[in-house]
């Protein structure tokens, strides 16, 4: 019975720490996006002039 309890403790805390990864590299991948966004606006601008 106690074991049981362990594992199931090892799993959700192996699930959160997935969960938490994927987000992290969610959002990192966003922000990246989002500055190669602007650079090529920047760089658009700049050779329309």
């Amino acid at each position: 019975m106690k074991n049981k309890r362990f594992f199931w403790i090892i799993g959700i805390i192996s699930v959160v720490a997935a969960l938490s990864a994927a987000l992290t590299a969610f959002f990192f991948v966003k922000d990246k996006q989002k500055k190669d966004d602007e650079e090529l606006m920047e760089y658009l601008d700049s050779a329309i002039e």
